[in-house]
């Protein structure tokens, strides 16, 4: 079995090398590196691009819940909450967490929480088979990402530019406006809508939201992602003719190879 890269992020030393060596007792994670906080975890996360994320809650500077928010959902690796509160545990599986393990750590329970992450992963590669296969058809027609969902669908898209989408929250109905929305991603059957700081959850597919939101000022940047083409303030080139873009928020967001040559239009006629 392949085993799991992981990164370790804690403020602790002592917490981070008590981990570290319970997890070299474990052949299905190997730990890649180790963080003493969330700028640190960004820049391991950019820099490994790893299976797995032993995530501390509550750190000085960017909490373990600033590091989600400052990542990408359809490039975000699995996370394993390891924190000395409960305090946080609903909202660390409403950011998808793998599981949340509190302090001080039970080896049975951290065997647990690897093996759920070892059954997701399993899950996640179900899922990239079926993107091989889109591109396999992509391939054999010659017809563009969007054409091939379209065939895949049987619909085409909707007209009119709402100045409003409708969100509903439990009992609550919020009206965000599509002007302050920075970016959109998919996580699973929901929609992630992030405007104005605050992330919104919907439930709906990315197709008939992008058929809502005005192709002049919203850009596909990926199956998953849709952005404001207002907000991008820098394109870095990747050596694979790829595109990170970085938003006003600082959010960094990748653009897929089948979406590039929109952005690469994008920028020549900015």
């Amino acid at each position: 079995m392949k085993t799991l890269s992981a990164i370790i992020v804690d403020d602790e030393s002592l917490a981070r090398r008590g981990l570290a060596l319970r997890l070299q007792h474990m052949p299905q994670v190997d730990v890649v590196a180790e963080c003493a906080n969330g700028e640190e975890a960004l820049s391991a996360i950019a820099a490994h691009a790893p299976d797995l994320v032993f995530l501390d809650i509550q750190m000085p500077g960017l909490s373990g819940f600033d590091v989600l928010h400052r990542l990408q959902s359809d490039t975000l690796p699995m996370i394993i909450f390891v924190t000395a509160y409960n305090d946080y545990a609903v909202d660390a599986f409403k950011v998808h967490a793998i599981d949340y393990v509190l302090k001080p750590i039970d080896d049975d329970r951290l065997h647990e929480a690897i093996e759920r992450a070892v059954t997701h992963r399993q899950q996640q590669e179900s899922e990239r088979s079926k993107e091989k296969l889109m591109e396999l058809v992509m391939g054999l027609t010659g017809a563009s990402p969007g054409s091939v969902e379209e065939m895949a669908s049987g619909s085409g898209s909707a007209g009119g530019w709402p100045d409003k989408i409708t969100i509903r929250d439990g009992g609550e109905i919020r009206l965000i406006k599509v002007a302050d929305i920075e970016w959109i991603d998919a996580a699973g059957d929901y929609m992630c809508v992030h405007a104005g700081g605050s992330t919104h959850v919907m439930r709906t597919t990315m197709k008939q939201l992008e058929a809502m939101l005005n192709p002049a000022k919203f850009l596909r940047i990926h199956r998953s992602t849709i952005v404001n083409i207002a907000g991008i303030t820098a394109a870095q080139p990747l050596n694979n003719g790829e595109y990170l873009l970085t938003l006003e928020g600082k959010a960094q967001l990748k653009v897929s190879r089948g979406y590039r040559d929109r952005v690469k239009q994008l920028l020549e006629g900015a």
